[in-house]
């Protein structure tokens, strides 16, 4: 606890076991080729043609360049994963009794992958939500490695409070709050859970590699948590 109120991270060591991370990565391919289907899961697909990017509501075509996939606590799998003992310690920990999950989403670097994501915070006025939440588990589905374009992080970067409630950093934000000497990698094993502040700064790199990396990130809050426009509020996982 004191680590991570501190540095803001927590390696969580491998948390998914070798048959439940198998599982996961086939679901995970199951979805993106239309084998398993959710009409209300939310994806953002790759056009390899275009280059371009585009939501879709379910898996509109079969192919395993899906950017990202979102409200993965539909599916099984996903859920067991997400109520592990280790992940329901933390949540009572840190969140309460009662959690729900704000996002649940799977983040994939295809191959070849020239796309950087740049430095940001989970957390902004975009999310359109009651109360920032503090605590995501992101977990390596895929060895992530430097070449492959692994998570940087920017230890301590939290305890700066909401730097841009527009999610991504400016340039003369990153020389203040993300200069190079602070920056540490954060590879990762198939398998591996690390705990992230919300308001931890990150970023990863691009992926040139021949295969893809891909990730599972769920954010747990409070569940009296609400939206701001409709007071809506999210899918209980504990409590």
């Amino acid at each position: 606890h004191q680590h991570f109120m501190t540095q803001g991270y927590l390696r969580l060591g491998k948390v998914a076991d070798a048959r439940q991370l198998r599982g996961l990565q086939t679901r995970i391919d199951d979805i993106m080729l239309g084998r398993v289907c959710y009409e209300n899961m939310r994806l953002q697909l790759f056009d390899e043609q275009t280059g371009d990017l585009r939501r879709t509501m379910g898996s509109e075509v079969s192919t395993l360049s899906y950017r990202r996939i979102d409200d993965l606590e539909q599916d099984p799998l996903f859920l067991a994963y997400m109520q592990h003992p280790v992940f329901a310690g933390i949540a009572r920990h840190l969140v309460g009794d009662r959690v729900s999950v704000f996002r649940s989403m799977f983040m994939n670097k295809p191959a070849r992958w020239m796309q950087e994501l740049p430095w940001h915070q989970d957390v902004g006025s975009g999310w359109g939500i009651d109360t920032d939440p503090i605590a995501t588990v992101w977990t390596a589905l895929d060895t992530a490695t430097t070449t492959n374009g692994c998570m940087q992080i920017v230890p301590g970067s939290h305890r700066h409070g909401v730097i841009n409630e527009r999610h991504f950093l400016c340039a003369e934000e990153q020389e203040i709050y993300a200069r190079a000497g602070d920056v540490i990698d954060m590879p990762a094993e198939a398998g591996e859970a690390i705990l992230l502040h919300n308001l931890l700064l990150h970023r990863s790199g691009t992926n040139p590699t021949a295969t893809p990396r891909r990730a599972f990130s769920v954010t747990y809050m409070d569940a009296a948590t609400r939206t701001l426009d409709t007071g809506q509020t999210f899918p209980i996982v504990f409590g």
